[in-house]
């Protein structure tokens, strides 16, 4: 048994117990994918981010309570909180090299901007009978990407969209899409709620990802390249976000909740 390093970070939060919480665990080589598995599993948060020094940069993966996903946003910026705060304090950017490729998180201050690639979502013109089903709501329009599989849905109003009461058993079935709701807000740009029940998560707080392809939909939507977003989970979570070419960025604040160690066979 070894003893490792172990923070949880409230991602894309002001104060405590908002955001979207990321277990963080920096790593000095890489533990098996079966053990990496079972701590996230364990600590039973939608992510669990594993990453090691890479040169200056890190290799970073995460993994949800059961499996492996090519992309997280909040994850990402937990990480990069704990790079900048613990390991290497005063620095101001962070690369991480992933399976979607190199992300750069800057840090200004307590605001953390994640580079991410831009998804443009495509509309589909026949959706799955259990989408709508298990949204009990009916789509004014419903687009999906090919990069993360999910499947994006326009609602009608804020209002819709924050007191929507999904069928997540319904939803389990759309495996491997997770299902976006959306709408325009009424004190911001758009919001959202993110549900992915197949993953291990019936409702994923605060989603930095999901905005690689919101953010340029509703900029398209809107005209406009900068956005105030917000995710209406729960506990909630502001983002700001920004088309930059075939990039986006997408900023957010971080508190931590705990630093500690963890028992590991």
């Amino acid at each position: 048994m070894t003893r490792q390093r172990y923070y949880v970070v409230d991602a894309f939060a002001s104060r405590l117990f908002t955001g979207n919480p990321a277990g963080v665990c920096p790593l000095d080589s890489w533990l098996s994918d079966e053990t990496m598995q079972a701590i996230a599993a364990e600590n039973n948060l939608s992510e669990t981010a594993f990453f090691v020094p890479q040169g200056d940069a890190y290799r970073l993966r995460w993994f949800t309570p059961t499996t492996e996903v090519p992309l997280c946003g909040h994850a990402t910026l937990a990480s990069a909180y704990v790079v900048t705060t613990h390991l290497r304090p005063g620095l101001e950017g962070v690369r991480f090299e992933t399976l979607s490729g190199a992300l750069t998180v800057a840090r200004h201050g307590e605001l953390f901007e994640l580079n991410l690639p831009l998804y443009m979502p495509k509309p589909v013109e026949a959706w799955p009978e259990e989408l709508e089903r298990g949204l009990a709501a009916t789509p004014v329009e419903v687009l999906e990407t090919v990069e993360d599989k999910n499947l994006y849905v326009l609602l009608d109003d804020e209002e819709t969209v924050r007191s929507l009461d999904p069928d997540f058993a319904l939803l389990a079935d759309l495996h491997p899409r997770g299902t976006v709701i959306t709408a325009p807000g009424r004190d911001v740009d758009f919001v959202s709620r993110y549900f992915v029940p197949s993953y291990g998560i019936p409702e994923d707080p605060v989603t930095g990802s999901i905005h690689a392809a919101l953010t340029p939909y509703w900029s398209k939507r809107l005209a406009k390249p900068r956005l105030h977003a917000r995710q209406l989970s729960r506990r909630g979570g502001e983002l700001a976000c920004t088309v930059d070419g075939e990039r986006v960025r997408v900023g957010g604040r971080a508190v931590e909740y705990l630093e500690g160690t963890i028992t590991v066979p």
